[in-house]
């Protein structure tokens, strides 16, 4: 059994791709690393450190949430596009420097049906 695939980070990773969309480039350009470093990682020979680790968990959680209500590739424009909700701002770029909550916030009020 390759362990690498049950390793929580993996299983992130996964998700990230199969539920969001995402892709070993756009992992990369989120964390900051090369798309080499996301293939190491994916293959077990490397773990990303611990901050990164958290914002991979924070990105993981919006994408499962997301997953609620959207497509993949609808769930992966959510993310990439300047969102009313947020000032203009991208989900992403903010889930990249821990401001997972606001987000997080919108996903509540959805939930809520306070706005579709």
């Amino acid at each position: 059994m390759n362990t690498a695939h049950t390793r929580p980070v993996n299983l992130f990773l996964d998700q990230m791709k199969e539920s969001g969309g995402l892709r070993g480039t756009d992992i990369a350009n989120f964390t900051g690393v090369s798309k080499a470093t996301v293939s190491r990682w994916v293959n077990g020979h490397k773990s990303p450190r611990p901050a990164t680790q958290l914002i991979i968990s924070d990105l993981a959680y919006v994408i499962m949430r997301l997953g609620e209500y959207y497509r993949q590739e609808q769930v992966r424009a959510w993310l990439y596009a300047p969102h009313p909700q947020l000032e203009g701002k991208r989900a992403i770029d903010l889930i990249r420097t821990k401001r997972t909550e606001e987000v997080i916030a919108i996903l509540d009020r959805l939930d809520a049906d306070a706005f579709i």
